[in-house]
């Protein structure tokens, strides 16, 4: 275990006979531990930015899902479902009897599936630019749409992701992204009972339709709140941590959701209408 800035550390632990590369803040006694689930093929460095801001609140933990980043390869692509497992497997490991899920993009339906699968191991979730469904499909269009997202983020990512997308490779995203684009997630969100956070932000062109987000809003239960960030794209936890940081930990002290002046970005909670 090396000792890296602010009081966090680097390690690895052992997933179905994998080693998986993982970043964990200093304890905080009294809270649930939030971990932190990142997006399709990219690790979890993205993630510090906003993992960081939340360490004084809990337990942070960042890891690298097996196959990806700094964790070691698989001999295939591990598919929605495989991921949740690993994650469960990554919280026994530590001996997490509950936590709070903060997953982006791939890694909302990840966390998704583990609380469809473990509802005791989930306090809340929280949902930034879910990613995935119809309004991502075919693959051409998601090309599209992850061009258009990649002149909007701040220009520091490309560092961080590039490499991601290279080690990954082509074949490895062929397979998940037809998976993740089938995944029913609007039917684990609607099925889950679990707290859930969904941050969107106005410039991420993956996102649905205003149309298609008040219709979600519509079925889903009073357990959902829809925050959404003005000016952020797809990778807010990179380009927006402060905003992101104030808005999660605003809903988890259960007050109200305001914009922080002080931060990148505006911030209101979209009133959806119910059934």
């Amino acid at each position: 275990m090396s000792v890296v800035d602010g009081g966090w550390t680097e390690s690895t632990l052992e997933v179905q006979g994998h080693q998986v590369f993982y970043r964990i803040s200093a304890d905080v006694p009294g809270a649930w531990p939030i971990v932190h689930v990142h997006g399709f093929a990219i690790s979890g460095t993205y993630l510090m930015p906003t993992a960081r801001l939340l360490a004084a609140r809990a337990t942070n933990v960042v890891p690298d899902l097996p196959g990806y980043g700094r964790s070691e390869d698989w001999d295939y692509t591990l598919g929605i479902p495989a991921l949740a497992v690993a994650v469960l497997d990554i919280l026994d490991a530590f001996d997490f009897e509950k936590v709070v899920l903060v997953g982006n993009s791939m890694g909302c339906p990840v966390s998704l599936e583990v609380a469809h699968a473990a509802p005791d191991r989930v306090d809340r979730i929280v949902l930034v630019s879910p990613a995935g469904g119809v309004h991502n499909q075919g693959l051409g269009r998601a090309v599209r749409q992850l061009a258009i997202d990649g002149a909007r983020e701040n220009r520091r990512m490309a560092r961080v992701a590039v490499p991601d997308y290279l080690r990954f490779g082509p074949v490895n995203t062929f397979h998940l992204f037809s998976e993740l684009t089938r995944f029913p997630s609007l039917e684990r969100l609607l099925k889950v009972k679990v707290p859930t956070l969904a941050v969107i932000g106005s410039r991420d062109p993956l996102m649905a339709p205003p149309a298609r987000v008040r219709e979600v809003g519509r079925l889903a239960g009073d357990h959902t709140t829809v925050a959404l960030i003005e000016g952020a794209a797809h990778a807010m936890n990179f380009s927006h941590p402060g905003e992101l940081a104030h808005v999660i930990s605003s809903w988890l002290d259960g007050v109200e959701i305001v914009d922080d002046p002080d931060q990148p970005g505006f911030t209101r909670v979209l009133q959806l209408p119910r059934e």
